[in-house]
């Protein structure tokens, strides 16, 4: 009986995909990850909901850099501002500081030195700012619908295509670069044997 309940934990479901091969064990992996990316969603959608309607009337005009980035032929008339592109770039940056957190403790089980996390944070900044410019042209062009209702899930569909994109490139940088598993100490395998043979 508690065999079976440690082969039902998510450390039995772990070592049963180890065990079969490294084919496995990167699908279980990516099942892993896709159950955090659907967590990050969540508190994505949510931020940039609550954030875009209470942010949209915050019309302070973007420095520089950015209004070059932002035009309004990308995100739209009036949407090249503080309160239309801030919503994007927060909800984006706190769902995926999770996710990154997450994904170490649970999906690769990684003991990643702390200067992963800081070129995780450079990668993401760039990734989020690329993504915030991609929303705001998804966002555009789903607004500009004839069906009122699909004009207002603009910010939903938008965030939900750029965290696609987001889970594109984030899974192979985080498994083969940035999260790559702890090695057991010398003798830690010899133990963990005999740990499941008893």
């Amino acid at each position: 009986m508690a065999d079976e309940k440690k082969k039902l934990s998510l450390g039995g479901i772990d070592n049963a995909a180890e065990e079969k091969g490294s084919f496995i064990k990167t699908l279980w992996q990516l099942v892993k990850f896709l159950v955090v990316s659907g967590l990050v969603t969540i508190i994505q959608l949510v931020l940039v909901n609550v954030l875009y309607f209470a942010l949209k009337n915050w019309t302070a005009p973007l420095p520089d850099f950015l209004a070059a980035i932002f035009t309004e032929t990308t995100v739209g008339a009036g949407h090249d501002n503080w309160g239309y592109i801030l919503p994007f770039f927060v909800s984006n940056a706190v769902a995926n500081i999770y996710g990154y957190i997450q994904n170490k403790k649970t999906t690769f089980k990684s003991d990643a030195p702390k200067i992963m996390f800081v070129i995780y944070i450079v990668l993401l900044a760039c990734l989020i700012l690329f993504s915030t410019w991609f929303q705001g042209v998804v966002a555009n062009w789903v607004s500009g619908a004839d069906a009122k209702w699909l004009a207002n899930l603009a910010p939903t569909v938008a965030s939900m295509a750029a965290g696609f994109l987001q889970m594109v490139v984030l899974f192979p940088m985080e498994k083969f670069v940035l999260l790559k598993e702890k090695k057991p100490a010398e003798g830690e395998n010899e133990t963990e044997a005999e740990a499941a043979a008893e």
